[in-house]
């Protein structure tokens, strides 16, 4: 017997039943993010491996271990892309939308690749909400971002779950000081090194900063401080962010090991992390790269940006009982008919309610049936009220309403009255 046709391992079907949270946080997300100006740009799920090499850095692990990349018929080597900057940002050169040092406000949603070994709130093809912005270089777009961020936790009642780390990372000049300052210090303490830093420490040395093995974050205590190789204006600009949290009323720590996975970040750099999903800690995060858009061949253009996980945020969500109840409500009215002659009459009343109520979720029975099996559906719907259509209403030019989801008796409406009586019951109900 051939084997089962499955999904891939890390790549999930999302069902009907998960899909209206879904909807509820992409949907929260957008109007958010028109409320400050965001203007939505979608790009390609494939992108030239070249490009992800040059921007995110060949010696990270992404590059290194996670991406999938093949080649097409033509012999070009393609990805799927791990993260959504890259794209974005070459995107924005393409199509010129940064010519003149015009300034871009832009996000995007959709899925990334990356070959992980997948766990609970980490797989291989999962789904961000990023945003991007160009030709702003103040501590205040800085600000501008994570602000959104701390109204959208508000908004989605999970604030009191994250936790906003933040660090500089200077220029890269100031970086480079940096770097040869801590690569002295670890090869001084190469044998109390675990296996991956030591090979960290010749390939991209900052990220030992972000280890979780305990013994090479005992050597890290004692190691150089990223704070005292800063440049004057890198200091400033963390100095101005920092006063724009305070006035916001945004709490902070700052986390000196915080670098981030990609080689293009500068200055600011930020995540909002969580205690409530075990490892899969961090839920947004994001930072400064000015020099990313001049090391993909555009002008030197300043930019900023950040991503979250939606499925993390989700399982967050569902894990602190944030979920509204009436999201999964998909249905307000569920029209029964009976016999033929009634189900012309309720397709062609439906359609006129449909006019006069555009934002009513009708649903008309399909498939006929007896009145039992007809209510069931209704009730499973999730409806609030039953509309029933028989051949006695019909001869009346009456439909029968029914409440579903509470007190109430069944009453007979008029044809011509139902929209405005549905309008009380339900759309403004």
């Amino acid at each position: 017997m051939s084997k089962s046709l499955q999904a891939i391992r890390g790549m999930n079907d999302i069902l009907p039943e998960q899909t209206p949270l879904w909807r509820y946080f992409e949907g929260t997300v957008a109007r958010l993010l028109d409320n400050y100006g965001y203007k939505q740009i979608r790009m390609p799920i494939v992108e030239f491996t070249e490009l992800f090499k040059r921007s995110i850095g060949e010696v990270t692990d992404i590059v290194e271990k996670e991406m999938y990349t093949f080649e097409d018929r033509n012999g070009d080597s393609l990805t799927l892309r791990p993260e959504g900057t890259a794209a974005c940002v070459r995107a924005v050169l393409e199509h010129g939308l940064t010519g003149g040092g015009q300034p871009q406000k832009l996000w995007y949603i959709g899925p990334m690749f990356r070959h992980e070994r997948p766990q609970k709130g980490r797989y291989r093809q999962f789904h961000q909400i990023g945003l991007e912005v160009f030709n702003l270089d103040g501590p205040d777009i800085d600000a501008e971002l994570i602000v959104l961020t701390w109204r959208l936790w508000g908004q989605l009642g999970i604030r009191d779950a994250v936790k906003l780390e933040l660090n500089s990372l200077g220029t890269s000049e100031s970086r480079g000081r940096y770097r040869v300052a801590l690569v002295e210090y670890l090869s001084a303490h190469l044998d109390k090194l675990d296996e991956d830093s030591q090979r960290r420490l010749k390939t991209n040395p900052l990220r030992v900063l972000d280890t979780k093995n305990a013994d090479t974050q005992a050597v890290l205590v004692n190691a150089p401080k990223m704070a005292d190789y800063l440049d004057d204006e890198s200091r400033t600009h963390f100095e101005g962010l920092k006063a724009r949290l305070d006035a916001a009323g945004i709490p902070y720590v700052i986390n000196p090991k915080l670098v981030r996975g990609l080689d293009y970040y500068s200055k600011t750099v930020f995540e909002w992390v969580t205690d409530k999903l075990g490892a899969q800690g961090t839920v947004c995060a994001g930072g400064r790269y000015d020099g990313l858009v001049e090391q993909m061949g555009g002008k030197p253009t300043t930019g900023v940006g950040f991503a979250m996980g939606i499925e993390r945020l989700i399982l967050l969500l569902e894990t602190l009982g944030q979920v509204p109840e009436e999201i999964y409500r998909q249905v307000d009215v569920y029209l029964c008919a009976f016999g033929e002659a009634a189900e012309l009459a309720a397709l062609a009343l439906s359609e006129k309610v449909r006019d006069q109520l555009p934002n009513l979720r009708l649903q008309i029975n399909a498939g006929a049936g007896s009145f039992k099996s007809q209510f069931k559906k209704a009730d499973k719907s999730g409806a609030l009220y039953a509309l029933i259509l028989g051949e006695d209403e019909l001869a009346q030019q009456v439909i029968g309403f029914k409440p579903l989801r509470g007190q109430g008796e069944q009453q007979n409406i008029a044809f011509d009255a139902l929209a405005a009586h549905l309008a009380t019951c339900v759309v403004q109900g």
